[in-house]
């Protein structure tokens, strides 16, 4: 795109910054090679003509969005050998570009290389909490199915343990069971032998491979609309006194012979290594929202001016107001945090993963990132929406589509709410383990560190300060919610009463070139400094900081903001994100966003006649009586 089409404003902003912006987006994605590779992936799928014929996301139905999902899913099968896509990265980045903030029905099947005649989900969401009589053992907690592997034979019976309704039971919510799958990885607990042997996963066919018709004993359906997600068809699954094969179960780990033998896997936290995975893809997802999102309300606020400072003067750009400064910076500094927490634990999981030991500490931390960045980045994006205005409540924005795409993050793989308890439920382990004298894990070593009583922040604001400031802040409060629990069991209270009493307290305690580093330095003082004046009660409870390191840490926010302003646009164009990615009117890369907006809305169904239908059935009648049927005369 020449320099030319672009709007002066946003030209100007990134002629002024002062760092090299290539520099940057090399760091972020791994290096030039990588760069030029996701450039070129992008470039491909942008100018293939089959999506642009689509009929726009934001103006189709529900089912129209579902279809739209499966033709993109065939489309990208074809384009996977003709494009030489390989490995996971080459198709992670060709579908952002083509189905951005649209997860398919299919999609699990390109994360495991599945042939697309079986075509799965994992039914592990919640059902009812109305559990009634169990009829094969005990049930698996909230999801009501059992099953038993027998004493001979290869069969073993699903039966589920609620005794109403004909017998079935019905577990709700699973991703791409109600239409699309034929199989589906059923959560249970196994029963051998009359015996127990906790959560175990099972396959179990769903429809036939021949004509995709349901199979006996099993009801599938959709839930119907959701906040979002219009592309899945997220249904429900009830079972009635279903049997599959023994080989169905997944045995990898633990296995039943055919004679109901069952030996368990050589170490329980074996199958920590999906978890971590799957909880770290979520913080890069967390990333890739808010990321998105202030590129779009940060370029919007670079091109939108508004009210006049010096009466005939010229109308400042929205983004030199301080009040849209201190709502958006801190949420980029924000989204670069994501960016390197989410690095972070890619790696630890990469290196990790084989080393059985290092899984609790590893799935700990990624539970704990995956609350807080969900809840950061759903959050994050809802601002952004704001300080675009009207606009920003618009499909146009792009920022509706990438909220109810985030939101459910706080959801699914854990609610957040029982993450951030697990998180606490651990730090309360530590803090046992530290006054009993053993060693702690690295990152929670600092709950064993001498605590000191006045922070050594000065002007300066050196990171060491801050982090232990951070490190200060959370020793006290894990110090705290540990003694009032110690207090509610000496006083009568059972162990389990203790940590409910405790528990909201439990929850606030697990809550390239030098020019280049020095933006990224200022982007991370903003973070740093920001997450402490927004929780400020916490680090002055036990006069910690002073009301002179206050007014430090105020007065370096704005400064922060000042050094950051002009490099603003340079600092979310680095995260390298293409128009076709954002579907924003407002984000557009060339800064034309009002005739962008008056062609988007050009397109609305409703404006390709010039008298609607309703006119004629029902305006007319109501405004002119007279001429309609319904006249009384």
């Amino acid at each position: 795109m020449s320099e030319l089409s672009v709007n002066p404003d946003l030209a100007n902003e990134r002629l002024n910054a002062t760092f090299n912006v290539e520099n940057l987006t090399n760091l972020i994605y791994g290096g030039p090679e990588k760069v030029k590779r996701r450039r070129q992936i992008h470039k491909v799928a942008s100018e293939d003509p089959f999506y642009k014929k689509l009929k726009p996301w934001s103006y189709c139905s529900v089912e129209e969005q579902y279809e739209n999902a499966l033709a993109k899913h065939n489309h990208i099968k074809e384009s996977i050998d003709k494009l030489e896509l390989n490995g996971f990265d080459d198709l992670y980045y060709y579908k952002s570009c083509v189905t951005p903030h649209e997860p398919g029905p299919l999609d699990v099947h390109y994360g495991m290389c599945i042939y697309f005649d079986m075509t799965g989900c994992v039914t592990s969401h919640e059902p009812g909490h109305n559990l009634l009589d169990v009829h094969f053992g005990i049930f698996i907690p909230n999801h009501g199915t059992t099953r038993d592997g027998g004493t001979k034979g290869k069969m073993a019976g699903i039966k589920n343990p609620l005794k109403k309704e004909k017998g079935t039971y019905a577990q709700t919510e699973m991703g791409h069971v109600g239409k699309t799958t034929n199989h589906c990885v059923v959560v249970a607990q196994l029963f051998t032998q009359g015996t127990c042997h906790g959560i175990h996963t099972f396959m179990l066919q769903t429809r036939s491979l021949d004509d995709h018709s349901v199979l006996p004993g099993i009801e599938v359906g959709v839930i119907g609309n959701k906040f979002g997600f219009g592309t899945n068809d997220n249904g429900y699954l009830k079972l009635t006194n279903v049997r599959i094969p023994r080989d169905n179960m997944l045995m990898r780990y633990s296995k039943v012979l055919e004679d109901g033998t069952y030996i368990k896997p050589q170490n329980s936290k074996v199958s920590y290594g999906v978890m971590v995975y799957v909880r770290s893809m979520i913080v890069k997802q967390a990333f890739s929202a808010l990321a998105e999102s202030c590129v779009i309300s940060i370029r919007y606020s670079a091109v939108r001016r508004q009210s006049e400072t010096v009466p005939g003067g010229i109308e400042p750009q929205i983004l030199d107001y301080q009040t849209q400064q201190y709502r958006l910076f801190p949420l980029l500094a924000t989204a670069y945090a994501l960016y390197f927490a989410g690095n972070y634990m890619s790696t630890a999981y990469s290196e990790g993963s084989q080393k059985i030991e290092k899984r609790t500490t590893r799935g700990i931390a990624t539970t704990g990132l995956k609350a807080f960045t969900s809840y950061a980045a759903s959050s994050g994006v809802e601002v952004c929406r704001i300080c675009c205005g009207g606009h920003g409540y618009s499909q146009a924005s792009g920022l509706p589509k990438i909220y109810v795409s985030v939101v459910p993050a706080c959801t699914y793989e854990g609610e957040n709410t029982v993450m951030m308890l697990q998180v606490a439920r651990y730090l309360m382990k530590c803090y046992k383990d530290k006054q009993q004298g053993s060693q702690l894990p690295g990152f929670v070593s600092y709950i064993a560190e001498i605590p000191e009583k006045r922070s050594c922040m000065d002007e300066h604001l050196s990171f060491s300060c801050l982090v232990k400031a951070y490190k200060h802040r959370a020793a006290r409060l894990i110090e705290a919610a540990a003694k009032q629990m110690q207090s509610l069991i000496q006083s009568g209270s059972p162990a389990h009463e203790a940590w409910n009493k405790s528990s909201v307290q439990l929850l606030c305690r697990s809550s390239g070139d030098s020019r280049t580093n020095e933006v990224l330095k200022a982007v991370c003082q903003l973070y740093s400094i920001h997450g402490i004046l927004e929780n400020l009660g916490e680090f002055i409870h036990d006069g910690f900081l002073s009301g002179q390191q206050i007014d430090y840490l105020q007065k370096a926010m704005f400064i922060l903001f000042e050094v950051i302003r002009p490099n603003a646009v340079a600092l979310v164009d680095a995260f390298d994100i293409p128009d076709q990615v954002l579907q924003s009117c407002l984000g557009r890369y060339d800064g034309q966003v009002y005739q962008a907006l008056y062609d988007y809305a050009r397109m609305a169904p409703m404006n390709q006649t010039e008298i609607h239908s309703t006119y004629y059935t029902h305006l007319r009648p109501l405004m002119n009586p007279l001429t309609s049927n319904y006249s009384k005369l």
